[in-house]
């Protein structure tokens, strides 16, 4: 077993998910039950999959929930694009949120990469 507060993708994805509730402030009222709920879902994802992963005993299985945590910082990205389409947000606004998802993305894909590489 591992202990997730030490690895920096489950970090960086809990600053993530301050940053998405601060994010979702700003959408419309009439958004609390469609956009809201499902961009904060996918957000508190990525860093409860890591969690959870790290519970488990297999690489197999650690490296799955790290590709259920991908796929959600994914799906956050595309929640993230669709405000600014609706112009709910500017792409001030949604710019730097995007590079996080993003960087994240990508270490969360390096992490996968080298468990099923040295295991």
């Amino acid at each position: 077993m591992r202990n997730f507060r030490e690895l920096n993708v489950w970090k960086d994805g809990r600053t993530l998910v301050k940053d998405i509730y601060t994010l979702t402030k700003l959408l419309p009222d009439s958004e609390r039950f469609g956009l809201i709920p499902q961009i904060q879902r996918s957000a508190v994802s990525i860093p409860s999959n890591i969690a959870e992963g790290s519970s488990k005993y297999s690489q197999k299985d650690f490296v799955r929930f790290l590709q259920i945590g991908l796929g959600s910082a994914y799906e956050l990205e595309s929640h993230i694009i669709l405000c600014e389409d609706l112009n709910f947000i500017s792409s001030d606004t949604s710019a730097p949120i995007i590079k996080k998802i993003q960087r994240l993305q990508k270490g969360i894909a390096s992490l996968i990469k080298y468990n099923r590489s040295s295991h």
